[in-house]
């Protein structure tokens, strides 16, 4: 257990299995034996240890939800179900036992009793209960206090600042900035599709840059491609949290930069004992971390407006144009596909939505529900995740009076091809409260339209900015009525989509969205002004970047 708590995995599986084999009925050993195995990638053979234990101790509510961490997270999402409801029977206030049974629903499209649910956690969350992940609470709360409460509760209850912080206030004088993207996405992933163009852009005479990652290596083109991208590549698998923390220390990283935040898989604790002197979260997480330990949070006018400021632990670095930085070298495949491969109509409307299926909300799905109502013969385009959604998403349709077959879904394919697949959508449908991120890039990139509604919290502005930024703020509503009208009107106006098609693929090479290497000058110069705070003994502050390129 020690062992476990030390984040060393593999001696705790072999002091499990020791244990195991003086007595193979002790339920305690073998579910620690499967949270070793989990944390090691080993899921199928964790779930058996989980299995086991709960064969000897049924009610063993660790073990409940360890199961139902792991079924979630393998997508067996209907077996997680009955774990969440099994523990929630024993302990109804188990800690973040009612966020999984929410993680699970959403995935599911299963909206039943919803918003009760999400009553009761808005309820918890205000006497202070650790109930749900602060990720998980994105998708349903658009409120920055509940964001901000959730955030707080975690990083106070589980990922505490160390008492022996390793840096202690020296002021380095590097000839070059080192700055250290710490990062558990380094490989085929959503965030380098965005990012990995800024690490190849780095002004290399002024900047060191360090990659540091716990992802696994999963020997692809983008893995690959990162590696060369750094001054230095670091695996740090293998590595504890403190063990990590010590060697950015002993490197003397000036800015460590967060780039996972609460997203699955990531590794807060690292930066919990403070290893650099300046200490920032961006890209990956859209929303506060409520810690002490982070300095920064890089953002823009857009996602979080001065008005919102008082919401976020961080200091709020504003860059201009957007926040999101964007791969100019991204590649859209080569193939032409057809609608009729798509499973698409040939001369019907195509609107899409390739977000998530946990992002799909009842009041979204009714408002494109009116939309399709509205626009005949219409179809809407989603992302095939889970057969349960399919099922729930064609019963709710029905529901609403729409024919289940106009609801299209689209399997996973390579990023190359889906882009060019994307192409065959006329127009994109960004969700609330949790809108699209690296989506709504996908689909400006292949020069689909997509239209948004602004959000109240980061996560449902971000399609907002990344239109400032391409310069298509007519494609930004402010209400659902007006998103209903605009999305029925650009069905039926064919010569005002043909206008607005026209402007996005001319502001898709003149407009700032998807120059990398302008971001990427915006970035160096918010850590110029960073290092340059800190080296004058100033104590962080919110400030705003002009445009450096």
């Amino acid at each position: 257990v020690l062992l476990h708590h030390l984040q060393r995995y593999d001696d705790a599986f072999n002091d499990f299995d020791r244990a195991l084999s003086i007595r193979k009925d002790d339920a305690a050993a073998w579910r620690g034996r499967g949270s070793a195995l989990a944390r090691l990638n080993h899921e199928e053979e964790a779930l058996a240890s989980f299995d086991e234990a709960l064969r000897l101790a049924p009610r063993d509510t660790v073990a409940l939800y360890n199961r139902a961490s792991l079924l979630s997270h393998m997508k067996r999402y209907e077996e997680a179900s009955r774990d969440t409801k099994a523990l929630l029977a024993i302990d109804p206030d188990y800690p973040l036992a009612r966020g999984i049974a929410m993680h699970v629903r959403l995935h599911m499209c299963d909206w039943r009793g919803l918003a009760e649910a999400c009553q009761d956690i808005a309820s918890a969350l205000s006497t202070g209960q650790r109930v749900i992940h602060p990720f998980g609470h994105l998708a349903i709360s658009d409120s920055l206090t509940e964001q901000l409460s959730c955030a707080r509760i975690l990083a106070r209850e589980s990922h505490p600042a160390s008492p022996a912080p390793l840096w202690r206030g020296e002021i380095y004088r590097h000839e070059k900035i080192r700055v250290a993207y710490l990062s558990g996405d380094f490989f085929a992933h959503a965030i380098p599709f965005l990012i990995a163009g800024v690490f190849e852009h780095h002004d290399r005479k002024r900047f060191e840059t360090f990659g540091v990652s716990y992802a696994p290596d999963d020997n692809s083109e983008t893995r690959a491609r990162l590696e060369r991208a750094f001054t230095r590549f670091i695996d740090v698998r293998g590595a504890n949290d403190a063990a990590v923390a010590a060697m950015l220390r002993e490197m003397e990283v000036d800015i460590a930069v967060d780039l996972k935040g609460y997203t699955g898989g990531a590794r807060p604790g690292i930066l919990k004992h403070r290893p650099a002197p300046v200490q920032v979260h961006y890209l990956g997480y859209p929303g506060t971390m409520g810690a002490d330990d982070i300095d920064y949070l890089i953002a823009d006018p857009i996602v979080v407006p001065d008005e919102h400021r008082a919401f976020y632990k961080e200091h709020i670095v504003h860059l201009p144009d957007t926040y999101q930085c964007n791969d100019s070298r991204r590649r859209i495949g080569a193939r032409s596909f057809t609608r009729a491969e798509a499973g698409l109509p040939e001369n019907s409307f195509v609107f899409c939505c390739f977000n998530g299926n946990h992002k799909i909300m009842p009041e979204t799905f009714r408002i494109w529900m009116g939309i399709l109502s509205k626009v005949e013969g219409s179809v809407l385009w989603l992302l095939e995740e889970h057969p349960c959604a399919v099922a729930n998403l064609r019963t709710e349709a029905q529901a609403h009076g729409i024919a289940a077959e106009r609801l299209v879904f689209a399997k996973r394919m390579p990023l190359a091809d889906h882009l060019a697949r994307l192409k065959l959508a006329d127009l994109v449908l960004d969700t609330l409260p949790y809108g699209a991120h690296t989506t709504a890039s996908d689909a400006l990139w292949v020069e689909v339209p997509v239209l948004t509604r602004l959000g109240k919290s980061f996560a449902g502005r971000v399609a907002a900015s990344l239109l400032n930024a391409i310069h298509m703020p007519e494609l930004i509503t402010q209400s659902i009525e007006q998103y209903e009208s605009q999305a029925c009107e650009l069905a039926r106006n064919g010569a005002w989509l043909t206008e607005i098609k026209a402007k996005l693929a001319n502001n898709r090479e003149t407009m700032p969205l998807f120059d990398t290497a302008r971001i990427t000058r915006n970035l160096e110069a918010a850590y110029s002004e960073m290092c340059a705070r800190h080296r004058r003994g100033e104590r962080p502050a919110s400030f705003a970047i002009s445009c450096a390129s």
